[in-house]
């Protein structure tokens, strides 16, 4: 017998549509869940009183989140999560970093239309979810979408039109779901210590700059200087490169300077930061900016927010920031 909760936090799986368009209904999706129970499965379904439309989603909303998942987590064998497409890469990184020593499987899944609609995906999507919550070995964070299963640190939503919203791609994927699923099993995780829970500082500042050529890269420096940010993901050019421009550099000087680091990562998909590999990635190094390697934006970002909720000093900070915690990115 697995037990598995599922939490339903909102999202399109779960809306039906409305004259300003679709909204979230309370009680909807535990009574569809209905369909899913079965022998040897004992399903718990429950829902926040607060339902999201994932846009809208706060880091005080992840703290709740995860609460619930702290607070049943020895009542369970393994949690799905349904939630909003716009920002579940966004979740389930958060997730990845704050519920340290894992050894249950979390999986986050969702719909591009509701299960209301007759061509819903988010019934294969809930049954593909429900099958990787039941494999014990199954110690991580991940994403269950258009038969797929993908490391929730390293998941990105790619598509707002296409069943196949989501993909990893700089690491493959944990399974793959057919006729019949094919556990990739050398790609999982194991816990490496107790199970930890660590909640979110939601009033930290962290920014996300995207550099454009011209004025961008100077924006960017701008926001450094003047929005007393704790911390910012710099999203540069290629394999991490940045003009060398004195606003921007000064900016990432000052936060280095005051201990708030600020992470390069790149705007490609594919490919990773690699400093020395052009000399246009030399400025940013030089300045202050850590190399982020494959971190995808939504990854550093909660990587960022844990590790400064942790309240570590800076030493210890930097450090953890350099290592893949949740396989974030590649060694």
């Amino acid at each position: 017998m697995r037990r598995i909760l599922v939490l339903h936090t909102g999202g399109t799986i779960g809306m039906e549509a409305s004259p300003a368009g679709l909204v979230p209904v309370p009680g909807l999706v535990p009574s569809l869940l209905e369909r899913y129970r079965r022998p040897g499965l004992d399903l718990t379904v429950l829902e926040l009183a607060e339902l999201i439309d994932s846009s809208a989603i706060t880091p005080r909303h992840w703290n709740q989140i995860i609460a619930q998942l702290a607070e049943h987590y020895h009542h369970y064998d393994g949690f799905v999560l349904t939630h909003g497409t716009d920002t579940m890469a966004y979740t389930a990184s958060v997730l990845a970093f704050a519920l340290q020593g894992l050894a249950k499987p979390v999986v986050l899944t969702g719909a591009q239309l509701p299960l209301l609609h007759p061509r819903s995906d988010g019934w294969g999507n809930l049954a593909d979810a429900l099958e990787a919550a039941c494999q014990s070995d199954l110690h991580e964070v991940s994403i269950a979408f258009n038969r797929l299963l993908l490391r929730g640190c390293r998941a990105r939503k790619l598509s707002a039109e296409q069943f196949a919203g989501f993909d990893s791609p700089n690491c493959p994927p944990l399974a793959q779901f057919a006729i019949q699923t094919h556990w990739q099993r050398q790609h999982w995780r194991t816990a490496q210590r107790p199970f930890q829970a660590q909640s979110l500082n939601d009033t930290l500042k962290l920014a996300c700059l995207f550099l454009t050529p011209g004025y961008g890269a100077q924006l960017a420096g701008q926001a450094m200087l003047t929005q007393e940010l704790d911390a910012a993901v710099v999203m540069s050019f290629g394999n991490g490169n940045a003009p060398a421009d004195p606003l921007l550099l000064e900016g990432v000087a000052n936060m280095h300077q005051r201990g708030a680091p600020v992470v390069n990562i790149s705007q490609v998909l594919q490919g990773a930061v690699a400093v020395g590999a052009y000399a246009a990635s030399q400025a940013l190094a030089g300045a202050g900016a850590l190399s982020g390697r494959d971190l995808t934006p939504e990854a550093a970002l909660a990587k960022l927010h844990y590790l400064l909720s942790t309240g570590l000093s800076a030493q210890p900070l930097l450090a953890a920031l350099d290592c893949s915690l949740a396989g974030e990115m590649s060694d």
